[in-house]
């Protein structure tokens, strides 16, 4: 499944009530997806859930860039595609440089 079909299948699934929740709603409800993929990854202990967490933040965050607008395929292609966003090399050669 690519990013766009990620946010559409998102959309087709919830998009009137995410609508309704508003970016600040669904960004809190984000957060808490967040803090429950933290604790799986800090446990270890049940793998099938640490996957299940990472797959709930990735559809709150699919959410969230439905909600304003933002094409999550078409980002992630601008800022990453060219290789790294600061020194443009593959793989990045800019000594720990954060994205």
């Amino acid at each position: 499944m690519t990013l766009t079909e990620l946010q559409a299948r998102i959309r087709e699934l919830f998009g009137a009530k995410d609508a309704r929740r508003g970016v600040e709603g669904t960004f809190m409800w984000f957060m808490e997806e967040v803090g429950e993929l933290s604790a799986a990854l800090r446990d270890r202990s049940d793998p099938d859930n640490l996957a299940l967490e990472f797959a709930d933040v990735l559809a709150w965050l699919a959410t969230l860039a439905n909600i304003a607008g933002v094409d999550l395929e078409d980002a992630v292609a601008r800022k990453y595609g060219g290789g790294c966003p600061k020194c443009l090399a593959s793989p990045c050669v800019c000594g720990g440089a954060k994205p």
